[in-house]
């Protein structure tokens, strides 16, 4: 089924502030927090184009609930590679996949330097009483949740440096403590993970890790006790990157002869306990993981190779020249009295911007995954699903010409169910050319509500609720 996504990768500029929305159906009386996207929103600063989706100048959207009413704001972050690439009318910082018009020894003296983009289009999070804006680059941007106005760049309260972090911290309830990694580039690369205990700016290094060829990993998992750093053979040469000024996409490099390679860290120690080979794979997200019976079990969108990152290029997206990989859901035992390693298939025809009710099952044994999946297209995810591990079945949520964003679940305050809570997708009605706040029920998955937003909101990548 061809299908006209052009309108989710379109500029948007428009900037709203504290604006009541028109809703149909009725907001749960519980709901009390406020939700902030974040994604890309400008892909041209006048006539230069960004070329790949992840280079996008970022931009805000923030929903706050209140006596069953959703007010709305969105605003651009104006980190330094947003106002310099403004003030000077054409882009000035390297993003993923585009590269400033400068000459090739200004390019390689930027790499030299860490002068790194602040366009941190990818995530949003809070370190200690800061909300953070984040992207693959060490820089963070904080930003006001009330206005979301950009407050300058986030500082933590130490002196560790790296060049490759991600944007996907987990937050480790039971020790009360951030946990994220950041890999730095030298003859001897290293992954530094570290940990920022709750209510701290200052990250305090767990383990540092020594790798011959560092490995692009957008994301990692997470147990009770163990980190599991996934080390796809998608290579990245630093001396190549540092010294040709090349954008980072074209210093990937996949080596499947080297197989994924799972590093396990413990915890406590910050010692590397554990190194499972697997078959050459690669993934964005990880989905859950848990110990059980000396086992830990790791649940991860899997792809058979890289090619889903060539596949988000624009002008591929805009003219519907595309065919985006479709991934499977994997389960990888990691048997750790044997130090084997075992992985099936939950579920085939998959899922992406996999979420679970993360506050009460991260680090748990659970069922329930909420994700966007393809329907009869050509990869493009189309419709919401809600995906029950243990009876393998799935529900859907699908509207036709309608394209949903990644699923946030909310757990029902005191509930005891799983799926008790709602799911927020904010969706782009291309026939309309306006999008809305998708609010579903999550045990029934249904509509339960939608709050219409008069614009068409280009399609995001990751989103938080703040309570």
């Amino acid at each position: 089924m061809k299908i006209n996504v052009e309108e989710g990768f379109e500029t948007f500029t428009k900037e709203i502030e504290n604006k009541f929305l028109q809703v149909k159906g009725t907001i749960p009386k519980w709901l009390s927090g406020t939700l902030v996207r974040n994604g890309p929103s400008k892909f041209h600063v006048e006539k230069e184009k960004y070329n790949h989706l992840f280079d996008g100048l970022a931009m805000l959207h923030k929903f706050s609930f209140e006596n069953k009413k959703i007010s709305y704001t969105n605003k651009f972050l104006r980190g330094h590679s947003f106002e310099s690439s403004l003030k000077k009318g054409k882009i000035v910082y390297a993003e993923f996949a585009t590269i400033p018009k400068f000459p090739l020894g200004h390019r390689i003296f930027l790499n030299a330097t860490r002068h790194f983009t602040d366009n941190a289009s990818v995530n949003v999070t809070k370190i200690g009483k800061s909300h953070i804006a984040m992207t693959e680059t060490p820089p963070r941007l904080e930003f006001d949740l009330h206005t979301l106005d950009t407050l300058g760049p986030f500082h933590y309260d130490d002196k560790i440096r790296g060049h490759l972090t991600t944007a996907h911290p987990k937050f480790d309830y039971h020790n009360n403590q951030l946990i994220n990694y950041i890999t730095n580039f030298s003859m001897k690369s290293t992954y530094n993970i570290y940990t920022i205990k709750g209510g701290s700016i200052k990250r305090n290094i767990l383990s540092s890790i020594p790798v011959k060829r560092p490995a692009y990993m957008h994301s990692f998992g997470m147990t009770k006790n163990y980190i599991i750093l996934s080390e796809f053979p998608l290579f990245i040469d630093p001396f190549r990157l540092f010294l040709t000024g090349t954008p980072f996409i074209d210093n990937l490099f996949w080596k499947p002869e080297h197989g994924t390679t799972f590093l396990l860290i413990d915890k406590n120690s910050g010692k590397l306990v554990g190194n499972f080979k697997t078959e050459p794979f690669f993934a964005f997200h990880h989905v859950n993981a848990f110990e059980e019976k000396g086992n830990i079990i790791l649940d991860m969108i899997s792809y058979e190779d890289p090619s889903i990152i060539k596949s988000m290029y624009l002008d591929k997206l805009r003219g519907g020249n595309f065919s985006i990989p479709i991934p499977q859901m994997k389960r990888y035992c990691l048997d750790l009295n044997n130090n084997r390693i075992t992985s099936h298939v939950l579920l085939k025809n998959s899922l992406e911007f996999p979420r679970i009710n993360y506050r009460n099952y991260s680090t748990k044994s659970y069922n329930y995954i909420y994700g966007v999946n393809p329907h009869n297209s050509n990869g493009f995810p189309l419709r919401l699903v809600k995906f029950s591990i243990n009876s393998s079945s799935c529900k859907y949520w699908y509207k036709e010409n309608n394209l949903p964003g990644e699923p946030v679940f909310v757990p029902r305050p005191g509930s005891s169910k799983e799926d008790d809570g709602i799911i927020f997708s904010l969706v782009l009605d291309t026939i309309k050319q306006h999008s809305y706040l998708l609010i579903l029920d999550g045990i029934s998955f249904c509509e339960i509500a939608r709050a219409y937003v008069p614009y068409a909101i280009p399609l995001g990548t990751h989103g938080e609720y703040f309570q």
